[in-house]
């Protein structure tokens, strides 16, 4: 059986690397094995992990729960996280050259760490999500301070259909003047969805200008859905 290192390594990052650029999201088939997310989903009750548990309903985000791990993370979370970023970084630089922004992003995820460290921002975003029958998230932007990168992932741990029905994953692209655009995508237990935090750069008559976007998930209509979502900055608190 591949590593997770061996399939990230197998993955066309150019032609990804385009799509995201394009659209604003990609998804990347096959990312994690059956039994790597059903070790995830498993792991969820596992208290040690995770450093705070957030009931969705009290914040008025939805409805569900979700819980962010600690440090140290995961080793297989780490090797993701590690992995994707340098690929992902030169298509954070070419947004930010397109709309101006002097911002630059090195292709070591280590670099990003600590620039978020130097910004009080020391605890880990990454998360595990679970929705019953009824659950969903509002739409909204993953930020967590001032030091944020402009793309992040989740990785979709049960298989639609089948474990669940319904739970879309929602984005929405605010369109200057005009009605925001809806994107529904249903990817398949261990695909791989790569998006934008909360913007992507357009090119207009003008010249490139942005695009606000946000993400959620549509209700659960029947059983169990599980994502595993990895936000590379980490967090004021």
């Amino acid at each position: 059986m591949s590593t997770i290192l061996q399939r990230l390594q197998q993955v066309d990052w150019q032609k990804k690397s385009k799509d995201l650029h394009l659209n604003g999201h990609v998804i990347i088939p096959g990312v994690l094995t059956k039994e790597e997310c059903g070790d995830l989903v498993h792991g969820y009750d596992n208290d040690t992990l995770y450093r705070k548990t957030i009931n969705m309903e009290r914040y008025r985000f939805g409805s569900g729960e979700y819980k962010y791990f600690q440090y140290p993370l995961p080793g297989l979370i780490t090797t993701i996280r590690e992995a994707v970023y340098p690929r992902l970084a030169p298509v954070a630089n070419q947004w930010m050259d397109e709309v101006g922004v002097e911002t630059r992003f090195l292709s070591s995820h280590e670099e990003l760490k600590q620039r978020c460290t130097e910004k009080g921002q020391t605890k880990p975003t990454v998360l595990i999500l679970k929705y019953g029958q009824g659950g969903f998230n509002t739409l909204h932007q993953d930020l967590y301070g001032e030091v944020y990168f402009p793309m992040q992932l989740v990785l979709f741990l049960n298989q639609p259909g089948k474990d669940y029905t319904g739970g879309e994953f929602v984005l929405t692209e605010q369109i200057p003047r005009a009605q925001s655009k809806a994107i529904v995508l249903q990817p398949q237990q261990g695909d791989m969805l790569l998006f934008t935090t909360s913007w992507r750069p357009v090119k207009g008559s003008r010249g490139w200008y942005r695009v606000n976007m946000k993400h959620g998930v549509s209700p659960v209509n029947s059983g169990s859905r599980h994502t595993l979502g990895i936000i590379f900055h980490d967090a004021e608190s």
